[in-house]
């Protein structure tokens, strides 16, 4: 695997992008191991912009580790400023699990009803609210009902 190349101008989003990252993986004085080549490669899998931070005080290893795991991991190296090491990798797309005949799950909802003197205590009501039904504005249940399309539009497509 190759690692993957990028224009200036990307690498520079990319860098302003992970200033704010802590970083996810620490690479101790065992160096590179297989283990945390896997913990790196698990990290871009569901990050995809990471800080790695290596605990060596050798540059010239550090620089070495930098190539290694870009080429390794078909990531791009973004930085490498310090002891961070900053990588990126597109993700891959999630598998959207379709469910059949399943609606929304009934939820439990708190509503508040305060007194009209403002002298007592808001009235707190637990209300199950199922997958066809809404909160009305003063805290009533409604269902909700299909939206009633145009029916000069319905004739005109049939």
């Amino acid at each position: 695997m190759t690692a993957i190349h990028l224009t200036p101008a990307q690498r520079k989003e990319h860098r302003a992008e992970a200033h704010h990252l802590d970083p996810v993986v620490m690479i101790g004085n065992d160096g590179l191991t297989p283990a945390v080549q896997k913990e790196i490669d698990a990290a871009l899998n569901s990050h995809g912009l990471i800080k790695v931070r290596v605990f060596s005080d050798e540059r010239a290893s550090r620089e070495a580790m930098f190539v290694a795991l870009a080429d390794a991991l078909s990531a791009a190296p973004i930085q490498h400023i310090g002891k961070l090491l900053v990588f990126w990798r597109p993700m891959p797309p999630k598998e959207k699990v379709e469910r059949e005949g399943r609606g929304a799950g009934p939820k439990v909802v708190k509503i508040l009803k305060f007194s009209k003197s403002g002298n007592h205590r808001a009235q707190v009501k637990k209300i199950t609210v199922m997958g066809n039904m809404r909160i009305a504005a003063g805290g009533e249940l409604k269902r909700a009902r299909k939206r009633v399309g145009s029916i000069k539009k319905t004739s005109q497509q049939s």
